[in-house]
């Protein structure tokens, strides 16, 4: 048995007692990733996401999680962003002082205008990028682009016709590495869109009933398009 010992919250961020005895797990680490993601933009180099994927590295190296692990904190009360700063901490909805909005499913965050469904897709580039396109994701992007135009339909030539197109193409390709992600297609997606807007509650929830209308598990990606807006959602009601 290895001697290693894991890499946990206390040792890396200033965290509640509660949370500091507990390894850095991989799950933390992806939720972190897409709320950078949605508050800022971008996953920043040496931010909170950054350091928990290194420990999360770490962990998983010497047998002290699993891919799939999360820590019940993360899961029950989310992690906090700022768009000015990240803040490598958690807090309790209690706690939360004026400005701050917190959003329970997956994340927690800070943010000071409404995230726009065109965000929300650009984010999923740098969530879940190297995902290969499915037929689930290609009918969330559909949902979100029709949600997003205004128009009740997909635009031909759009990002939702452009996925579909990829996964029935994906769905024939066999080496993985051939296969179109969606960072191919949803990279600089705001100035793709005619039109967008702010994401609402029931935006999400189309986006997620499209997303798993066609998986036998009925579970969204995490990362994923239909998460990516339900971030989103949760942090434009706050």
């Amino acid at each position: 048995m290895s001697q290693e010992q894991p890499i946990k919250y206390g040792d890396v961020f200033e965290v509640s007692s509660q949370l500091a005895s507990k390894p850095v797990a991989p799950q933390d680490a992806t939720i972190m990733q897409s709320a950078e993601s949605i508050a800022l933009g971008h996953v920043p180099k040496g931010g909170p996401a950054s350091i928990m994927q290194s420990a999360t590295a770490q962990n998983e190296r010497i047998g002290a999680v699993s891919r799939d692990d999360m820590t019940d904190i993360a899961r029950d009360e989310g992690v906090t962003v700022s768009q000015a700063e990240v803040v490598g901490q958690y807090i309790y909805p209690s706690e939360a002082g004026d400005g701050e909005r917190a959003a329970r499913y997956p994340t927690t965050g800070v943010q000071s205008e409404s995230t726009t469904i065109g965000e929300a897709l650009e984010a999923v580039a740098l969530t879940a990028g190297d995902k290969p396109i499915e037929q689930s994701d290609a009918a969330a992007i559909q949902a979100a682009e029709v949600r997003a135009t205004g128009l009740g339909e997909v635009m031909p030539g759009g990002i939702g016709a452009e996925a579909q197109h990829a996964a029935a193409i994906n769905a024939r390709t066999t080496p993985e590495d051939d296969k179109t992600t969606l960072s191919d297609v949803l990279t600089d997606e705001t100035s793709r869109l005619i039109g967008d807007k702010a994401v609402k509650k029931e935006d999400a929830e189309g986006v997620v009933g499209a997303e798993i209308r066609t998986k036998s598990d009925l579970a969204t990606h995490l990362g994923g398009v239909a998460a990516s807006m339900a971030v989103a959602s949760s942090l434009n009601e706050f």
